[in-house]
């Protein structure tokens, strides 16, 4: 007779069996060639605007080269974040990796408030000494970075699922606004020569990409500090699973988002007799699935007045 193994494998440990959540800890579906083909595009065109921005002196136009080249970053590293989220759980992540997606999202976020920074200070300077701008330059360069920028936003449009892509799309729509910036002080300098209007559009831009990024790193700092996902009410659901029939109260109860969409929880649930416990766990699962959406539950039965007993240590 052959002894079992002492030490399971990490597959038959992360298993869901029947009755357990459905969903994986992994994301299975998410294709890479959405950011794969932004990243290209973006990334091309960085290099020339960069280039055109310094040479026709306009900050309009380096704010733009600015965000595009913070979007390849941006995309490379969201690119990153979705081929290590594929993976799945091993012994030492037994949560898998789909936290990798609102920690570059939330990595994106600071570096648009860097890049912001730059800009504003670069443009207040500039109101008192405002350079020569070759307007004709930045109108046809901003004009390309126009299209480029309209065509990426309409592929990452693709992938509403993802946090993720969702701030990557934030830096790509920073740089469409970035890009119409451009255009119309390229346009004004050359029909006019004002050449305040170059930081004055940069301004503007850089306070509506601030917004977006605001919003970016609120949503993905409450997902990686575990917050309750928005769309749940934490006291309501500890009000719901008090009304179960068996169930006569709840505590140390948690509610988390394990990787977006996935919403977990754990807690106690004290009850008048062991034996009851099978169906109101059944109960309890039906209710949170039903009204809560919540698939994933861990649930530890207390016998009432059990756990106020001390402890017997041996």
């Amino acid at each position: 007779m052959s002894a079992k193994s002492t030490t399971p494998s990490s597959t038959h440990l992360h298993a869901h069996l029947d009755g357990d959540a459905k969903h994986a800890h992994y994301v299975e579906r998410r294709s890479q060639k959405v950011l794969g083909w932004a990243l290209l595009l973006t990334l091309g065109f960085a290099v020339v605007e960069v280039a055109a921005g310094f040479l026709s002196n306009s900050l309009a136009l380096i704010s733009d080269a600015g965000h595009m080249v913070t979007d390849a970053a941006a995309l490379g590293l969201a690119l990153l974040a979705q081929l290590i989220a594929k993976r799945p759980p091993s012994a030492r992540h037994s949560f898998g990796f789909g936290r990798a997606e609102a920690l570059a999202a939330f990595v994106n976020g600071m570096a648009m408030l860097a890049v912001v920074a730059w800009i504003v200070v670069e443009a207040v300077q500039r109101f008192s000494h405002p350079p020569s701008v070759q307007g004709g330059t930045v109108f046809v360069v901003a004009a390309i970075g126009l299209a480029i920028n309209v065509a990426v936003a309409w592929v990452l449009s693709h992938d509403k699922d993802s946090m993720n892509t969702r701030a990557a799309l934030v830096h790509v729509m920073g740089d469409l606004l970035g890009s119409v910036a451009a255009l119309l002080a390229g346009g004004v300098i050359y029909l006019t020569g004002w050449m305040q209007i170059d930081p004055l559009l940069s301004l503007l831009v850089s306070l509506l990409i601030l917004k977006s990024t605001v919003g970016v790193l609120r949503e993905s700092y409450h997902f990686l500090m575990e917050g309750v996902p928005q769309q749940i009410d934490y006291l309501q659901v500890g009000a719901d699973l008090e009304q179960v029939a068996g169930v006569l109260s709840v505590h140390d109860l948690h509610v988390w988002d394990m990787s977006p969409g996935q919403p977990a929880l754990i807690g106690h649930i004290e009850i008048a007799e062991l034996q009851q416990w099978p169906q109101v766990l059944a109960a309890v699962k039906a209710m949170l699935l039903a009204r809560h959406g919540i698939d994933h539950v861990t649930l530890q039965a207390e016998v009432a007045g059990m756990q106020h007993r001390p402890h017997a240590h041996h």
